[in-house]
């Protein structure tokens, strides 16, 4: 079963890789096409930019592969549990009967019969069916920027915030708001989450690469984002915004605090949105690092509001809680005027609002339980032994890679992966190109064939030229890694053996 999975897999991405190769011009001549075909919506009929975007980490190679999974950061597909504690709320939340039963304080923790009814009590009507306010439940709001407040030490508006199905949505109504034509451009840092790429081609700009240092373990350098800045206003275009993520992803560093006020007062000089994906702020493994926001590393630095554009994106879908299904994200906007305000606040009304589910839960992870409540230390230990274990899986796994013949492989200091880089022999390398296939897919192809192991091939999210990588989690279960090492140094000696010259 497992090898008929990699074949099917193996075939359709073939011919993906292919189709990379061999994309057909789009045709402005719809009744020509319309002529020969008798659906009214061809693939050379419809948005040019959409045939262009492309989203690496859900490939068909990973759609058909139900395999061992080390693609994608889905943490309870592979096994991870939800929270206790939040699924208690939820649960009650979305059938309040429950609350008036006695049988319900027998199954159900106190702080989590309270929290429901404190949530309930902010939701009008109490009802989670129905709409609510465009930027999400006051309350929750309200409970998200006083998580935020905590965080950070520095105050945090609720009417700043915006609550979103997951970061993703988040991302594009910026996109939205700051690109007008492929004359408009953003930063973002190569290797990148396939999302920037693909909303900003989908929003018919443009994406201005900036190189992460992969020798000094991913480092961002003012220097190279300075360099292709100037780059690309020498070619007519406006560049408006500075994407950096941090944790990284796919690269897993954390940026230091230094690093940080540097990219901060880069993007006050340069008049540039920062535009800041901190969606895996509570995954960070290092003892030397720790996470902080870009707002508060800005206000730490005396910046207002009136000095600097920030934007934050936050998702309850990483971190511990990984719950990815649930769609819940948050926007923390800061720094625009009244007016531009105003229209990122339209684009928020014609989603009309984000599932309540969801905010629930962003107003949860924001505010879990406190010591001496009934669930805090059940809670801790959930969360605790999460993140504790993730760090050994990163460990182990990076260690692995170093290991194996030709690749290397920078710290996992936080996110939820690892990119190593390998070195691939010509012959592989040639045999790529004679099947039409990127060397790192094709490796990435071939490791799926001989183990059931999938992992992203590095050209879906950008490397520099000439070198090749794969992305690889660190999510499977910490009792499948033994198998998954095993099976990955094998495949790997045998696959060098094969092409060394």
């Amino acid at each position: 079963m497992r090898r008929f999975a990699a074949d099917r897999a193996k075939k359709l991405v073939l011919s993906f890789q292919r189709s990379l190769y061999s994309q057909p011009p789009f045709s402005s001549c719809a009744a020509a096409a319309m002529s020969s075909n008798p659906l009214p919506v061809t693939v050379d009929t419809i948005n040019a930019e959409v045939l262009k975007c492309e989203y690496a980490v859900r490939g068909e190679i990973v759609t058909h592969a139900q395999i061992l999974y080390c693609n994608f950061g889905n943490p309870q597909s592979l096994g991870q549990q939800p929270i206790t504690f939040f699924r208690e709320v939820l649960a009650l939340c979305d059938h309040p009967s429950l609350l008036d039963r006695d049988e319900t304080h027998a199954l159900f923790s106190s702080d989590s019969i309270e929290r429901a009814w404190q949530i309930l009590d902010q939701i009008p009507d109490r009802a989670t069916g129905a709409y609510s306010h465009c930027q999400g439940v006051k309350g929750l709001r309200d409970s998200i920027a006083a998580g935020i407040a905590a965080r950070d030490g520095f105050h945090a508006n609720a009417d700043d915030l915006f609550l979103t199905d997951g970061a993703s949505p988040a991302v594009h109504m910026m996109m939205q708001l700051l690109l007008r034509s492929e004359k408009d451009g953003i930063l973002c840092p190569i290797p990148q989450y396939p999302l920037y790429s693909a909303s900003i081609t989908l929003h018919g700009g443009t994406l201005v690469p900036y190189y992460l240092n992969e020798a000094t373990g991913w480092g961002l350098e003012i220097s190279e984002v300075k360099k292709q800045l100037e780059a690309a206003q020498s070619k007519g275009i406006a560049v408006w915004a500075l994407v950096v993520i941090n944790p990284g992803n796919p690269t897993g560093q954390v940026l230091t605090e230094d690093n940080q006020r540097e990219i901060v007062d880069f993007c006050k000089k340069e008049g540039l949105v920062l535009l800041a994906d901190e969606v895996y702020q509570e995954n960070v493994y290092v003892d030397n690092k720790k996470f902080n926001s870009f707002k508060k590393i800005s206000r730490s630095m005396g910046y207002g509001e009136e000095d600097i554009a920030l934007v934050s994106f936050q998702s309850i879908s990483k971190g511990y809680h990984g719950e990815c299904g649930k769609r819940g994200g948050c926007m923390e906007v800061c720094g625009f005027s009244a007016d531009v305000r105003e229209q990122i606040y339209k684009i928020a009304t014609v989603n009309a609002c984000s599932n309540i589910s969801g905010q629930i839960l962003a107003g949860l992870v924001m505010n879990p339980p406190k010591a001496g409540d009934e669930s805090f230390e059940s809670y801790s230990a959930e969360r605790d032994g999460i993140l504790s274990s993730l760090a050994r899986r990163a460990k182990t796994l990076e260690d692995t890679f170093k290991s194996l013949e030709g690749v290397s492989c920078n710290k996992a200091e936080g996110a939820m992966y690892l990119f190593p880089r390998i070195d691939l022999p010509q012959k592989a390398i040639e045999a790529a190109a004679a099947v039409k296939t990127a060397p790192d897919a094709f490796y990435a192809l071939r490791l799926l064939d001989a183990t059931g192991i999938v992992v992203v091939p590095g050209s879906g999210f950008g490397q520099v030229p000439g070198t090749w990588h794969i992305r690889c989690t660190i999510l499977p279960p910490e009792d499948k890694i033994p198998a998954i090492v095993t099976r990955l140094t094998a495949f790997h000696e045998s696959f060098m053996a094969e092409f060394r010259e």
